[in-house]
């Protein structure tokens, strides 16, 4: 049974893009977010479970990898589809290229040594939170509805984002070796300010998290450079 348990949270990831799709069909595009929301923590305990208990298998990480097409290529592509569409503007099908990069940048994640410590590209769950910030900014947050359903925004992410997820753009992977602060001081500022942003600001704090882990995989590169 314990080596189940793994691929169980897997399957409760992959339930939650197939609810999420089924939520997009209906316009309740913030129930579809939410489910990406949640598919992030099974997918953060299914790889949790599997270094706890010790019983990763090839199975499992295809397994993983199928479920986040789903969870975080397919469901953010519909959710900005639909955003794109809900403007009337006939340019939504470019959407496609959310999902079709994200299954890219998971099929080179599966294959790339370099990316055991750290990731190359944006990774596909860090995308589909930009794109699910954007129904739970405008529903909680009213205020910010004119910017984050602005066509021009919504065009640069389905253009900016695609490329985003396949660049060679090395970016920190918050995997701990040691907790010195010394070593580790990037990722702290990054987990500081993103539990900042998030009590200030809750979901419309999700795109700044975003820019910001960005940027300091950049200056963290610089540094590692210099």
């Amino acid at each position: 049974m314990r080596k189940h348990i793994p691929n169980l949270l897997t399957c409760g990831n992959l339930l939650c893009g197939f609810l999420g799709i089924t939520f997009c069909f209906e316009w309740s595009l913030a129930w579809a977010a939410n489910c990406i929301l949640i598919a992030v923590v099974f997918d953060f305990f299914d790889g949790f479970a599997a270094r706890s208990l010790k019983v990763s298998s090839p199975i499992g990480k295809e397994l993983d990898s199928l479920a986040d097409v789903v969870s975080f290529g397919v469901l953010p592509a519909l959710i900005l589809y639909k955003l794109v569409q809900n403007q009337g503007s006939a340019f939504f099908y470019f959407a496609v290229f959310i999902a079709i990069f994200s299954a890219l940048r998971l099929a080179k994640f599966n294959v790339d040594t370099r990316q055991s410590d750290a990731f190359i590209g944006v990774p596909t769950p860090a995308n589909a939170l930009l794109i699910a910030s954007f129904p739970l900014i405008y529903t909680y947050h009213p205020q910010f509805k004119d910017v984050v359903t602005n066509l021009y925004l919504l065009y640069a992410i389905m253009l900016i984002m695609p490329l985003l997820l396949v660049a060679e753009l090395p970016l920190i992977a918050l995997k701990f070796k040691t907790y010195d602060f010394a070593k580790n001081k990037i990722k702290y500022i990054l987990v500081i300010s993103s539990v900042i942003l998030l009590i200030f600001l809750q979901f419309a704090a999700i795109p700044l998290i975003i820019v910001l882990y960005v940027l300091l995989s950049i200056l963290n590169n610089l540094i590692s450079k210099g």
